[in-house]
């Protein structure tokens, strides 16, 4: 029976729109676990669907490439969803450059917070030269990260991972702790949450209002910048 089961699986992985399909329903049903719970932030659509997914490929023995080359479609949309962050902003111009000098020094402090709080607590817990250069920027978003980490001589793979993760935890904590921190300005919250969590976070952010997650869009474009300037700047002045 197991036998017969796995060249069910074998064959139906052979066509890419069973990839597509299967992180379609694992992301809803992460949504639909997200609103059973009163829309606790800690029950994550994007922790849920990945989990299901590498529970999945783990179970069948799928490798990883086979899974993205019917997956991604998804991962072209985020080009055009990013674009598209660029709507909400401009509804908000207005408080944007109300808010300009804040929002370049907020996002300077930032980035250079992220990275060099990271870097701080890896260095003191005796990680490797390379290690460092691969976390330092982790508040970018991915391609970004990625990017900067190979500049570096870092590692871009495991780069990967650790946006992805800091982006989750960001989504699933920010809130509650701008809320213990008495942060009440939905711009501050946003440009916070934007910093610390980039996209993963801007999703969280727009549940939370849109004026939120507007600001949170444009701090994650800046952040982006921001990391892509200020972390190997600092890495050449330490060395």
């Amino acid at each position: 029976m197991n036998g017969e089961l796995q060249s069910i699986w074998v064959y139906l992985a052979a066509s890419p729109l069973l990839t597509l399909t299967l992180t379609l329903v694992a992301y809803q049903g992460g949504i639909w676990l997200y609103d059973k719970s009163g829309n606790n932030p800690l029950v994550n659509p994007v922790l849920i669907a990945v989990l299901a997914i590498v529970g999945l490929l783990t179970i069948t023995d799928t490798d990883y490439q086979t899974y993205f080359d019917g997956a991604q479609f998804i991962h072209f949309l985020l080009g055009p969803a990013t674009v598209a962050l660029a709507i909400p902003l401009y509804r908000q111009i207005r408080r944007v450059r109300e808010s300009l000098l804040a929002i370049i020094v907020t996002v300077i402090a930032g980035s250079l917070t992220a990275a060099a709080s990271s870097v701080g607590i890896a260095w003191l817990l005796g990680a490797s030269r390379q290690t460092l250069l691969t976390i330092a920027p982790k508040s970018a978003t991915t391609p970004v990260a990625m990017g900067i980490a190979e500049q570096l001589g870092g590692l871009p793979t495991l780069t990967a991972v650790v946006v992805i993760l800091t982006g989750i935890t960001g989504a699933m904590t920010a809130s509650g702790l701008l809320r213990l921190a008495r942060v009440r300005d939905a711009r501050a919250t946003g440009l916070a949450i934007g910093i610390a969590a980039h996209g993963i976070g801007t999703a969280r952010a727009f549940q939370i209002s849109g004026l939120v997650g507007a600001f949170s869009g444009l701090a994650m474009g800046l952040n982006a910048l921001a990391t892509a300037i200020l972390v190997p700047l600092l890495f050449r002045l330490l060395s």
